[in-house]
C-alpha cells in the first residue's frame, strides 16, 4: 500500500496524527495540506505534518489519490460539495467523524454516483488537545476504528480504507452507520455530555473555589474530557441528538434509582447493590478490553 499524495483537508490533532503514520509507515510521498485556519496549517508545515500547503481545497484534491476530511461533522458537507469536480476519479476520500449516519447520507447525496469513493471513518482515539501540535504518528496504535461502508462501497474500496488503518496500528471494525451512532452516543457522546454538565454544577456553586482547590485524581479522571473542544462536541452533540436523548433517558433513569435508593435511608443495601452492580459492569469491561 503507497499513496503517491494525500489532501489532508482540516491540520489539526486526528488528521495530523494521520498524516504522520502514513509517513512514518513510509506509505505516502507527498501530504498537501488545507485548513480554515492559516494559522494550523503553517504549524503543520513547520512540524513536518504536511509538505506543502494548498491554497483552497479545491487545489489540495487535485491528483491525490487519497483524501481525509478531518474537519467537523457539520463542515463535512461543504468539503464534499467543494471538492467533488476536483477529485480523482480513482481517489479514496475518507472522514473521521463521530457520526456516521448523517455523514453517509450527505456523502450519497452530494456525491451521487462517485459516492463509491467515500468510506466513512471513525477512528476512536483522541486527546483532550485539540491542536496540529499535539498530532503523534502513534495516536491510533492499538485503537479501534469504526468503518461504516455505504451500499455504493465495493469490496476492494472498503478493503484499502481497512488496510490503510490497520497500517496506523488500528483494529477495524465494520458496521452500519446506525450501530455506530447508537453505540458511540452510549460510550462517548453520553459521557461527555455528563461531563460538561458535571463540571458546570460545580461551578455554579457559591463555594466552588474550595471545591476546585480540593479536588483530586477521582474527580480529575472523571472530568478529563470536559476539557474538550467546545466546537467540535457541540458539533458531534447536535449531529446526533436523537440517539443521544435515548440515552440520556438511560442515564436519568439509572441516576433515579440512585437517588431513591439514597433517600431512603432504610434501603441502604439497594444503594449497595446498585453500586456493585455498576462496579462488577466496570471490572468485566476493563479485564476483556
Amino acid at each position: 500500500m503507497h499513496f503517491s499524495r494525500l489532501a489532508l483537508i482540516g491540520c489539526g490533532l486526528i488528521g495530523g496524527s494521520f498524516a504522520l503514520g502514513l509517513k512514518k509507515q513510509q506509505c505516502v510521498s507527498t501530504v498537501v495540506g488545507f485548513s480554515a485556519s492559516e494559522s494550523s496549517m503553517n504549524k503543520a508545515l513547520a512540524l513536518g505534518v504536511i509538505d506543502t500547503k494548498a491554497s483552497s481545497l479545491r487545489q489540495a484534491v487535485e491528483g491525490a489519490d487519497l483524501v481525509l476530511v478531518a474537519v467537523p461533522v457539520n463542515v463535512i458537507e461543504n468539503c464534499l460539495r467543494d471538492m467533488l469536480d476536483h477529485l480523482s476519479p480513482s481517489a479514496l476520500v475518507m472522514d473521521v467523524g463521530s457520526t456516521k449516519a448523517m455523514v453517509a447520507e450527505q456523502a450519497m447525496s452530494i456525491m451521487g454516483e462517485r459516492a463509491h469513493q467515500f468510506v466513512p471513518a471513525h477512528p476512536i482515539a483522541g486527546k483532550e488537545q485539540h491542536g496540529v501540535e499535539y498530532a503523534s504518528a502513534e495516536l491510533f496504535v492499538k485503537h479501534k476504528t469504526i468503518l461504516t461502508p455505504m451500499p455504493v462501497n465495493t469490496t476492494q474500496t472498503i478493503a484499502l480504507a481497512s488496510e490503510v488503518w490497520v497500517g496506523l496500528g488500528s483494529e477495524v471494525l465494520c458496521m452500519s452507520a446506525q450501530e455506530h451512532d447508537q453505540a458511540l452516543a452510549g460510550i462517548s457522546h453520553l459521557p461527555h455530555f455528563i461531563a460538561f454538565a458535571a463540571v458546570n454544577a460545580l461551578n455554579s456553586q457559591a463555594h466552588r473555589d474550595t471545591f476546585w482547590r480540593l479536588a483530586g485524581p477521582g474527580f480529575r479522571d472523571f472530568s478529563r474530557i470536559a476539557a474538550s473542544s467546545p466546537a467540535v462536541w457541540r458539533d458531534i452533540f447536535v449531529s446526533n441528538p436523537d440517539e443521544l436523548l435515548v440515552q440520556l433517558k438511560a442515564f436519568q433513569n439509572a441516576l433515579q434509582d440512585l437517588e431513591l435508593a439514597l433517600k431512603n435511608k432504610d434501603a441502604s443495601a439497594d444503594l449497595k447493590d446498585l453500586i456493585e452492580a455498576a462496579s462488577l459492569a466496570r471490572k468485566t469491561w476493563s479485564h476483556s478490553a
